[in-house]
């Protein structure tokens, strides 16, 4: 469990106020249109923000916020890997884990002798899972990682995100403005707006019961041309 009981993100304005916690406990998806203070939120959580920014984070969590428990998967496979070094150079596990690793997000290990360029779109995003998940963290934080891939990997990918986290029993935060591509995996929500929490619950919930007319206009273009059931 991580609860965010406040976070505050200033520069010259405020840019991100939770007045009020924020809990994960499984799976919780936080949506929000660009500039809505969603990469923000997870760089505070991840220590990785500019200095010049004032933050003010409290937590509670079972477990502390490192590099050892915490994993991120960001949102262009293409620049996120060193494209002059082998695959295998890009782990930092030994190999016993890391063809364990590639094995379970379906990848033949020979891959581990290639470099990112003689790979696909969706290889690569299932390297980078790969290499997430060899620390056997407790939080994944997933920074839209569907929006460089086409619909048909897209869908592979959230499947096996899905299957992750039930084998592995992983709590996620992901992010994205798409709320289709977590409506199988989040059972949570919470909806950014200009830096704050403007609507949160059950995913189902909120979506079959949208309270803000923002959050209503994120609902209807993402499922204008998808139908859906509760």
């Amino acid at each position: 469990m991580l609860k965010i009981r406040k976070l505050t993100i200033k520069a010259d304005k405020l840019l991100v106020d939770f007045s009020n916690s924020l809990t994960v406990n499984s799976t919780l998806a936080l949506i929000g249109q660009s500039g809505s203070g969603k990469s923000l939120t997870l760089k505070a959580i991840l220590n990785l923000l500019p200095s010049n920014l004032k933050v003010n984070f409290q937590y509670e969590s079972d477990f502390k916020l490192n590099s050892k428990n915490i994993s991120f998967i960001p949102q262009n496979p293409f620049t996120s890997l060193s494209p002059l070094t082998k695959i295998k150079k890009q782990f930092f596990c030994n190999d016993e884990v890391m063809e364990q690793m590639c094995k379970m997000v379906g990848l033949d290990i020979e891959i581990l002798n290639r470099f990112p360029s003689q790979l696909s779109g969706g290889q690569l995003q299932r390297v980078v899972i790969a290499i997430a998940i060899s620390s056997k963290p407790k939080l994944l934080l997933l920074d839209e990682p569907t929006t460089a891939l086409d619909a048909s990997m897209k869908r592979h990918i959230v499947e096996l995100l899905i299957k992750l986290q039930k084998e592995l029993n992983i709590m996620m935060l992901f992010v994205t403005h798409d709320i289709s591509s977590v409506f199988e995996i989040c059972e949570d929500i919470a909806i950014l707006k200009d830096g704050y929490i403007v609507e949160e619950g059950k995913l189902t919930t909120v979506i079959a019961n949208p309270k803000e007319d923002y959050t209503k206009e994120l609902i209807q273009s993402n499922f204008k041309n998808r139908e859906f059931r509760i």
